[in-house]
C-alpha cells in the first residue's frame, strides 16, 4: 500500500488499491466512515435521497433521477453495483462520472482517509468519492442507494430528507438477521425524524412501525398513505386523497415497477415544497428511465431476457413478469450465482418458468463454482412441490454445466429455436459478463 501513488494512479489501479485496502470486503459501522467524512469536508449542502429494500432500490433511483433531471434540477444519482464499469455508479445530470472526475474524488477521500489514520471497505470509499463530486459539481439533490441494510451502511452517514423502503425480504442475513421483523429494522435506520420515511413493502414489519414512530418519522406506508390503480393502456397514482390519472407504464418492465414507480412519487410528494414537478415531468420521466440489467427484453429472435435477480424476493418477481409475457415453447435459463446466496431458494421461484437449466460458476470470491451451483438446482427440482406433476423431473435431466455464462449463452444462442426465450439471471456478475461478452462481438 505505501508503494502506491494516488497522484498518479490510473482509475483500474485505483479499483484494485481500493479492493486491497481493507481486510474484509464487507464490515458495517459508522465509526470508520465517519471519521474519513469529517476530515474530509462539512455536511453536503444538497438535499438527499436515500433508498433501501431488499429488491427494487435501484428501479426507485432510476425512476427519481429521470424525473427530477426532466424538472430541470441538477441530480446527482449514486448506485451500486456496477455492470460494465464502475463509473455506472456516480451520475451527475443522468452523466457518468469520467475517470478524471473520479480521480480527483478518490484523490481528496484518500488524503482525508490518510490523515483519519482509519481504512475503509471498496463501497464506503466509494460513497465518499461519490458525495465528494455531488458536492463539487453543485447537485441540488442526490439520490443514494444503500448497499446493505440501512443502519449501519455507509451511505447512512448521511441524513436524508426523505427515506425510501422499498421491499424487505430475506438477503444478506448473516449481516442483517434471519426475520423480516430483524432485517425490517435494519432497513428502516435511515429514517430521521421529522422527514418522510416512504415504504412500499405491502407487509410490513412491525418493526418498521416501531422505529419510525420511536423517532419520530413520518411514515407513508403504501395502501394507506399512497398507493395505484392500473388500466390497460395506463394507471392512476394516488396520495392523501389527491390523484394523478392517465400515467403512462415505466419503461423499465416487470410486475413490480408500478409499486416503485409510486414509492418515487410519493417521495416526490413529500419534497413538493422544495422541488416541485410537474405532471409533464413525471410522465417523461417514466418513459425515458433505463435501467439495464433489470428485466432487460434485447431485441430480436429469440427474446433475451436479462434479469440481475439474485435473492428469492428478486426471483419471484421475475418470475411473475416472465409469466406476464407472451407464451413460449421452451425457456432457456443461463445461470450463476455467488456462493453465500440462495441458490435453491431462487431455483425454486423460477422452476415453472424454465425448461433448460445451462449454469456455470462465476470467476469472482464469493462466486460459487458450476458444480456448486448443478448441486443446487438438482436438489432445488427434485424437491418439487407436491402436485407439481413430473416438472422438477423433466429439469433435473435438463441441466447441462458449462465454464462461464457466456458459454453458457452461446449455447443457448445455437440451440433456441426462434420462438423460443433465453432468461440471463443470478448476479451481477452473470448479466455481466454475458453484456460484456455481447459488447465486444459487435
Amino acid at each position: 500500500m505505501s508503494t502506491f501513488s494516488f497522484a498518479s494512479a490510473t482509475l483500474p489501479e485505483w479499483l484494485g488499491y481500493l479492493e486491497r485496502m481493507h481486510p474484509t470486503t464487507i464490515e458495517m459501522g459508522l465509526e470508520r466512515i465517519r471519521r474519513v467524512q469529517e476530515e474530509l469536508e462539512p455536511e453536503p449542502s444538497f438535499s438527499i435521497i436515500s433508498i433501501a429494500g431488499t429488491n427494487g432500490k435501484g428501479s426507485t433511483c432510476m425512476m427519481l433521477e429521470a424525473i427530477l433531471s426532466h424538472a430541470g434540477y441538477r441530480v446527482g444519482c449514486y448506485t451500486s453495483p456496477h455492470l460494465l464499469r464502475y463509473n455506472e455508479r456516480v451520475r451527475i445530470n443522468r452523466r457518468e462520472a469520467g475517470d478524471e472526475e473520479l480521480r480527483e474524488a478518490f484523490r481528496a477521500v484518500e488524503s482525508a482517509r490518510m490523515n483519519s489514520g482509519v481504512s475503509l471497505t471498496y463501497f464506503e470509499f466509494g460513497t465518499l468519492a461519490a458525495m465528494y463530486l455531488f458536492s463539487q459539481t453543485e447537485v441540488e439533490i442526490a439520490i443514494l442507494e444503500v448497499g446493505l441494510g440501512g443502519r449501519l451502511d455507509a451511505v447512512n452517514v448521511f441524513d436524508a430528507d426523505c427515506a425510501v423502503l422499498t421491499s424487505i425480504d430475506f438477503d444478506h442475513m448473516d449481516y442483517l438477521g434471519s426475520t423480516r421483523e430483524q432485517i425490517g429494522f435494519e432497513k428502516a435506520g435511515i429514517f430521521r425524524p421529522g422527514k418522510a420515511a416512504i415504504c412500499s413493502e405491502p407487509d410490513l414489519p412491525a418493526s418498521v412501525r416501531r422505529h419510525a414512530q420511536s423517532i419520530g418519522a413520518n411514515l407513508m406506508h403504501i395502501g394507506e398513505h399512497f398507493g395505484y390503480s392500473t388500466a390497460p393502456q395506463s394507471w392512476s397514482y394516488w396520495w392523501n386523497g389527491e390523484s394523478r390519472h392517465a400515467l403512462p407504464y415505466p419503461a423499465l418492465r416487470g410486475a413490480c415497477q408500478l409499486k416503485n414507480a409510486s414509492a418515487c412519487l410519493a417521495a416526490l410528494d413529500s419534497l413538493k415544497d422544495t422541488f416541485p414537478v410537474t405532471l409533464s415531468d413525471i410522465r417523461y420521466g417514466l418513459l425515458e428511465v433505463v435501467w439495464p440489467g433489470r428485466f432487460q427484453v434485447l431485441p430480436g429472435r429469440p427474446v433475451t431476457v436479462l434479469d440481475v435477480a439474485h435473492n428469492p424476493g428478486a426471483a419471484r418477481a421475475f418470475a411473475a413478469s416472465l409469466d406476464s409475457m407472451e407464451r413460449y415453447p421452451r425457456t432457456y435459463a443461463v445461470f450463476a450465482m455467488l456462493r453465500d446466496k440462495d441458490i435453491a431458494g431462487v431455483v425454486r421461484e423460477l422452476r415453472s418458468s424454465v425448461d433448460v437449466w445451462l449454469v456455470s460458476g462465476i470467476d469472482a470470491p464469493r462466486g460459487a463454482t458450476v458444480d456448486e451451483v448443478a448441486a443446487q438446482v438438482a436438489q432445488a427440482l427434485q424437491t418439487a412441490e407436491p402436485g407439481a406433476g413430473d416438472a422438477g423431473e423433466v429439469a433435473v435431466h435438463t441441466i447441462r454445466k458449462f465454464r462461464n455464462p457466456s458459454e453458457a449463452y452461446a449455447y443457448a444462442c445455437e440451440q433456441a429455436a426462434r420462438n423460443d426465450r433465453i432468461c440471463v439471471f443470478g448476479s451481477f456478475h452473470t448479466v455481466a459478463e454475458v453484456l460484456k461478452n455481447m459488447v465486444e462481438r459487435r
